[in-house]
């Protein structure tokens, strides 16, 4: 890298920063399975995010509305601030 200019060095280091937040975003995609809601209208009314065994809501402006998590036939439901606001138990056969 001695014998290259400063705008060649500058551009092989822009290069590595966009490679680096392309490997990241593509990374931070996979971690989570994501779904969109559509309200009657057809506009979006949120988005759930799943990681392992909680899922996690987001309202159309992006804001955290709330979460759930599962485990065995027991999902314990969220608040936005986090505080628990439910539960539900699945009983029988799926």
């Amino acid at each position: 890298m001695d014998e290259m200019s400063w705008k060649q060095r500058s551009l092989v280091l822009l290069s590595i920063l966009a490679m680096t937040l392309m490997g990241l975003s593509i990374n931070k995609a996979r971690a989570g399975e994501q779904t969109r809601f559509y309200g009657p209208d057809g506009r979006s009314i949120g988005t759930a995010a799943t990681s392992g065994n909680t899922t996690t809501f987001y309202g159309a402006d992006g804001r955290r509305t709330g979460s759930a998590t599962t485990s065995g036939n027991t999902t314990t439901f969220y608040g936005p601030d986090g505080p628990r606001t439910g539960s539900a138990t699945a009983t029988g056969k799926r």
